[in-house]
């Protein structure tokens, strides 16, 4: 009877201490999570879930307009939770606190929606030339939960040209046809090389139409003096032409090029994503 009881007592403590090591790893961070490089971790918590996006939105409340704004970009998200030994010893007020002291440092602003933290907890911050966009959710948890979004606003690359069959079609539906695909610097005329696949599929459109004559017409949103973007677009626009002739040997006789600034945009310039649709070449048939 006292094997049986001891062998009893050995199952239990060898299931008390495997209970008490799922416990111990349950409080461990996720896999694969880490803290954004923005901000360090509360003392005390650890990650529950985590992820990032390399493009997707999330909604904002803007600190200085305090206007609700939807923000495209890298997303990372963190569910942040307290050790159960540390339950009640953190406030709401004190998990936003240091958030927002954090951003104010490095030059940033912040809005609290609630004067104790319970409410959600925007901030904003330029750093390394990218605008940052986080928050903090807490709602009713008493700072046992919070959860972190950061946004790093960016337009999105675009990854998907269209051919040269889509650009012929367009030209004949309508005369013209935009192209989303061809790049340049901040400020400069200069084409980039991940430019090459819209570059090719206009010199395929082109060398297979001969008859077929163009005006390259370049396009900008309205951020800056118009005389300054019409000069622009027009370096552009020959930039696109120079391309085409010297490297993919297209008849100069085929194309002529324009630049028209902000004049003719195709979306309001009011946001990003307005604005990236106005940053555009267009073909337009002469």
């Amino acid at each position: 009877m006292k094997k049986v009881n001891a062998v009893v007592f050995g199952v239990v403590l060898v299931l008390a201490v495997v209970l008490m090591g799922g416990f111990a790893l349950a409080q461990q961070d996720a896999k694969g999570c880490n803290d954004h490089p923005l901000f360090t971790r509360m003392p005390e918590y650890y990650i529950d879930n985590c992820g990032t996006k390399e493009f997707d939105t999330h909604d904002f409340i803007d600190p200085v307009t305090k206007k609700k704004v939807s923000v495209e970009g890298r997303l990372y998200y963190a569910y942040y939770y307290l050790k159960k030994e540390f339950k009640g010893k953190k406030s709401t007020i004190q998990v936003a606190r240091n958030h927002t002291n954090a951003i104010e440092k490095i030059g940033g602003v912040f809005y609290m929606k609630s004067s104790d933290g319970s409410g959600d907890t925007y901030m904003k911050v330029t750093k390394d030339d990218k605008e940052i966009w986080a928050s903090i959710e807490q709602d009713n948890w008493g700072g046992n939960t919070y959860y972190l979004y950061i946004v790093e606003k960016e337009a999105m690359k675009q990854e998907v040209v269209a051919n040269a069959k889509f650009m012929a079609e367009g030209i004949s539906s309508t005369g013209h046809v935009a192209i989303y695909g061809i790049y340049f610097d901040f400020n400069k005329s200069d084409v980039k090389p991940e430019s090459e696949p819209a570059l090719q599929e206009i010199s395929k459109l082109l060398l297979d139409n001969s008859k077929l004559k163009v005006f390259i017409v370049g396009h900008t949103d309205n951020v800056g003096g118009v005389d300054f973007h019409m000069t622009l677009s027009q370096a552009r626009a020959d930039a696109v032409l120079k391309a085409l002739t010297t490297k993919y040997k297209v008849n100069p006789q085929q194309m002529k090029a324009y630049g028209v600034g902000q004049l003719a945009p195709v979306a309001p310039n009011k946001a990003e994503d307005g604005r990236a649709k106005n940053r555009r070449v267009e073909l337009v048939e002469q």
